[in-house]
């Protein structure tokens, strides 16, 4: 039984964004539920493009460059001890909010292209690599547990049958 997520995209894009909503639709509950969180959450997701992701850092993160994600969450979990409680849920929802995601698709196409995997990969990969920080991974340092996170998208996106080809 899977656990009824609410996923609110929004886009600061002129083009058409259904296609990334529908990926997205589909990773970011699969990538929660491969973590174990067996609570209902929500998760906002921003599209934009560099200069929208630029600003967005430089306000938030005071870091003046574009980057392909952001991730800002609401609470603080321990890598692999997810939210198994509504305790922190919003009472009018029911939902824990877990954060927020930015995601560059200019920068997504950039890399897809540069890494030969193409653009549904990459965002795919960056909307379960932000989901990973929402629940607490972190890959700060360059050892444990910047591995563990990188395991983990893999797994993650294997199970979906997105690959690196």
């Amino acid at each position: 039984m899977s656990t009824e997520h609410s996923i609110i995209i929004e886009s600061e894009l002129e083009e058409d964004t259904g296609t990334w909503e529908t990926l997205l639709s589909r990773v970011i509950p699969a990538a929660l539920e491969a973590e174990g969180v067996t609570v209902p959450c929500e998760v906002d997701v921003l599209l934009t493009d560099d200069e929208g992701i630029h600003q967005i850092n430089l306000e938030q993160r005071e870091v003046d460059r574009p980057t392909d994600v952001l991730s800002f969450p609401m609470f603080e979990f321990a890598p692999g001890e997810p939210p198994t409680d509504d305790a922190d849920a919003d009472p009018e929802t029911g939902l824990v909010p877990l954060g927020d995601m930015v995601i560059s698709l200019e920068r997504a196409r950039a890399q897809g292209e540069e890494y030969g995997h193409g653009t549904e990969r990459e965002v795919a990969y960056l909307a379960v690599h932000s989901v990973l920080h929402l629940l607490g991974y972190d890959h700060m340092d360059e050892g444990h547990m910047k591995a563990q996170m990188r395991a983990r998208e893999e797994a993650i996106l294997n199970s979906l049958g997105i690959s690196r080809d």
